[in-house]
């Protein structure tokens, strides 16, 4: 009988239950990436309303100006948001995308999409599973199920049992029955419980809020308007006309160009910094984060286990190195040692090669791990010798082997001795647990009693080691072992060896990137499944916290919704947890009006990574699913990255911040002047400005500066500052005392520049100067907007590169607009002479005094 499914069975499974793979989230298409520039935008919809007015009015130049800014506008934000989706889908075919299955009687390597329930499929040691399958014939089979759940043990499997989706054979082999795949799994679950919808970032609300009230203040402008046009009897088209010019006026056009060409920059600016950003919007979320929740395990650690300690022989024994490294001396008192002349440190190291599953190949750039970190930092340990893993291995072969579990604690294998002289057995596990199976201690080259006075003293060294945060193993050995799985007729009469501390040592930058953190007012928190006593270790060494204060995921489990909030921002650890908990921590943190991100790499972290204000993805060891559920991804899972974006994230916000105030400032004085104009006059052809200059003004007068300011680097100490209240407004009071009163003073200068001009000459005199005068209050007033509180002469005016461009850009298209006589005709301008230009510098330039004597005014006053 042939072995497998057939063709035509596997072509009606997947009809019935669809490819083996988790359904996209919502896959974005190019099309819905292009709508949602214009969803929510209220700015670009007032533009669109605006053109359409200019178009029924034949008013053709603004109409195709007005359409020119929402077609840049929309394609910025779509060329960007399209780049990054791009990006994730590079992210997403990094993993393996093959297996071996048994197709009609043959064995074929497939795309593992491809699978289907029925399907009977070969794995080996290193092999990803690709659907939640049963075990069939497993040989040694062990499986690492870190990803979901957390513990890096890998487990053993026997005939029967079960396989998941996304975990990976650590050792042995099996062939297994494909049971469900895709959606169906345990991985499909989790990862359907992340299609919820989307949350709004803090600067999406914030730019929403502003957005409507500037549509709000448009509407209500147009319709005042509107309503005095028609009492006073001014002809319609006057009345259009002068409506356009105001709504033009209230509207920031640049505004949402200069966001998403800020974002986009500060999007590639730290793609560089290996930080990939799935979402425009989250970048400056990210400055705006209060709190870091951060898995221990591979993202403050390396997840590259070390054996540091052996005590041994009555004595403590120190080995250098860390991580995969093979060079380390090993030594005692600073003295290095001669293995060979160490009887119980010689055993130590052939039950570390041997009672071990591991390997790893060090040839290439990488170090590549086959198996468990802790058996692998065994494997190194015995690399730093003057032994090889290969050469013990191959002079002791195994010949059988009792697994380890979580309910035995230990591990025993059994293997020939060289040339026939009988079998050894070597066992590795808990201490208090292999001490129970020992009669006897090996102390140099003699087997003595192990009495009860040498139990405490070893049992005291393995406290001593586990409050240096390390994980400690114990060994034991037994000559002329009966080869056997019964473990009671093994495991018995063993003579113990020592005991092995190791530690998962942190990555180089997180003590500093921690620091910089407390310097930013941002508190970290650590998330771990580790015990207790190994994560408070670990806080100390990271500079986390020298008195942590640690809660446990039973300690949670025993707390309700109101009691975790209670007492959640007073923990610096939460230790043993599971995915559940942190899910209330992050919701519990967010009650407290904390903007919370969230890494993390495995499955088990994707639920809590989607429900965080920002959830950050591991590139290289995160999951796939994990990666899809966050908004930025770290290329190179470094904690230090994070630091860097949110340095970067706050560089952003405090641009948009000047930007805009710039941008509402130059609004309000236009508006204003109109305002004050009509209102006094009460004559609808008597416009200082009409549209198409506004247009001018609002985008090549302001996109140059303002983007400008837009990309202006961090200032000085931005780190140093709390994170911005979450609350807090791009409009809060004191920008808005800035704002109104920088269009005060502009709008009496550009006032006197119009009614100077309407003394000199004519209208379109007085509205071309009123136009050269703002257009240099533009340029100057960009460098005084550089701080909205520093003093302009304490600011370095010549670091930011674009705006210098800028200005040398915009001030010839001033000219142009002024003297070019197709350009006069559409603006309906004069050319200007020597005394204009001089009234036009002055009253410009005079603004810049002004607006420093504000800046200065607004720091004394508590707004």
């Amino acid at each position: 009988m042939s072995k497998g499914l057939k063709s035509q069975e596997v072509k009606k499974k997947i009809e019935k239950h669809g490819y083996n793979q988790l359904e996209k989230v919502e896959r974005t298409s190019s099309l819905k990436v292009l709508l949602n520039q214009f969803k929510n935008n209220v700015m670009i919809w007032i533009l669109i309303v605006a053109a359409a007015a200019a178009l029924l009015t034949a008013k053709t130049a603004e109409f195709y100006f007005v359409s020119l800014i929402i077609v840049i506008v929309a394609f910025m934000g779509f060329f960007q948001e399209w780049k990054a989706e791009k990006a994730m889908e590079a992210l997403r075919k990094m993993s393996s995308p093959t297996i071996k299955v048994y197709r009609d009687g043959e064995l074929k390597s497939i795309p593992t999409k491809e699978l289907v329930p029925g399907d009977l499929i070969k794995l080996e040691t290193g092999n990803k599973v690709p659907a939640d399958a049963e075990v069939i014939d497993p040989k040694n089979l062990k499986v690492d199920e870190s990803i979901l759940t957390g513990e890096s043990r890998s487990v053993a499997k026997e005939d029967g049992e079960m396989i998941y989706s996304g975990t990976s054979i650590s050792r042995g082999r099996c062939e297994a029955i494909v049971r469900k795949t895709g959606m169906d799994t345990k991985l499909g679950e989790i990862a359907g419980g992340l299609q919820k919808k989307v949350v709004e970032t803090p600067l999406q609300k914030k730019v929403k809020k502003l957005s409507k009230k500037i549509g709000y203040i448009a509407i209500i402008t147009s319709i005042i308007l509107l309503a005095i046009g028609f009492t006073i009897g001014a002809p319609s088209e006057e009345i259009v006309t002068v409506t356009i010019a105001i709504a033009v006026a209230v509207v920031p056009e640049a505004l949402p160009l200069i966001i998403t060409l800020t974002l986009s920059l500060g999007m590639k600016k730290m793609a560089k910094k290996k930080a990939l950003v799935k979402k425009m919007l989250a970048v400056e979320s990210l400055g705006s984060t209060t709190v870091i929740c951060t898995d221990k395990t591979g993202t403050l650690t390396k997840n590259e286990i070390t054996v540091k300690k052996i005590f041994t022989n009555g004595k403590e024994i120190d080995i250098e190195g860390s991580g995969y490294e093979t060079k380390g001396k090993i030594t005692i008192e600073d003295r290095e040692i001669n293995i060979d002349e160490n009887n119980p440190l010689n055993y130590i190291i052939k039950a570390s090669s041997l009672c071990n599953d591991s390997e790893i190949n060090f040839n290439g750039k990488e170090p590549e791990i086959h198996g468990n970190p802790t058996e692998a930092s065994l494997y190194t340990l015995v690399e730093k010798t003057k032994y090889t893993n290969d050469e013990i291995r191959e002079k002791y072969e195994r010949v059988e082997e009792i697994m380890f579990s979580s309910a035995r604690k230990r591990m025993t294998t059994i293997h020939k001795k060289p040339e026939g002289k009988g079998h050894i057995a070597f066992m590795k596990g808990a201490p208090e647990v292999v001490l129970e199976r020992c009669t006897h201690i090996l102390e140099g080259n003699e087997r003595k009693k192990l009495t009860q006075d040498k139990k405490k003293q070893i049992l005291s060294k393995n406290k001593e080691f586990a409050k240096k945060a390390m994980r400690i193993l114990s060994f034991a050995y037994r000559e002329d072992a009966p080869v056997s799985s019964n473990k009671d007729e093994v495991e018995k009469e063993m003579t113990f060896l020592g005991l092995a501390g190791m530690i998962d040592p942190p990555r180089e930058m997180v003590p500093e990137a921690i620091k910089k953190c407390k310097k930013a007012g941002i508190t970290v928190k650590m998330v771990t499944g580790d015990n207790p006593e190994t994560a408070k270790a670990i806080a100390k060494k990271i500079n986390l916290t020298d008195n942590p204060k640690v809660i446990t995921g039973e300690e949670i489990y025993e707390m309700n919704n109101e009691e975790l909030k209670e007492i959640i921002e007073d923990v610096d650890i939460y230790a043993r947890t599971y995915p559940n908990d942190k899910l209330r921590i992050i919701k519990a943190l967010q009650g407290h009006g904390e903007i919370v991100a969230m890494t993390g790499d495995g499955v088990n972290d994707a639920p809590a990574v989607k429900n965080a204000d920002i959830g950050i993805g591991m590139g290289i060891k995160g999951t796939d699913v994990t990666r899809e559920a966050s908004d930025i991804v770290l290329q190179d899972d470094n904690f230090n990255t994070i630091v860097e974006a949110v340095k970067e994230g706050r560089r952003i916000y405090s641009n948009i911040e000047k930007f805009t105030s710039f941008l509402l400032s130059r609004n309000f004085t236009e508006v204003m002047l109109i305002g004050i104009v009509l209102a006094v006059i009460r004559d609808f052809t008597f416009l200082p400005l009409i549209g198409m200059q506004i247009l001018f003004l609002n985008m090549i007068g302001q996109v140059g500066p303002g983007l400008g300011l837009g990309i202006d680097p961090a200032t000085k100490g931005i780190m140093n500052k709390p994170p911005k209240e979450p609350e807090r407004e791009l409009l809060n009071r004191k920008n808005l005392f800035v704002i109104t009163s920088a269009a005060i003073t502009m709008v009496l200068m550009a006032g006197i520049s119009f009614i100077y001009g309407n003394i000199l000459g004519s209208l379109e005199l007085a509205r071309t100067m009123t136009f050269a005068s703002i257009s240099i209050m533009i340029i100057a007033n960009a460098y005084n907007f550089k701080s909205l509180e520093k003093s302009l002469l304490k600011l370095n005016l010549f670091k930011n590169k674009w705006m210098i461009l800028a200005t040398l850009l915009t001030i010839p298209l001033i000219i142009l607009a002024i003297y070019l006589p197709i350009l006069q005709i559409i603006f309906d301008h004069v050319a200007l002479n020597r005394i204009h230009w001089t009234v036009a510098l002055i009253t410009g330039l005079t603004t810049v005094i002004l607006i420093e004597i504000v800046k200065r005014i607004s720091k004394y006053i508590d707004l």
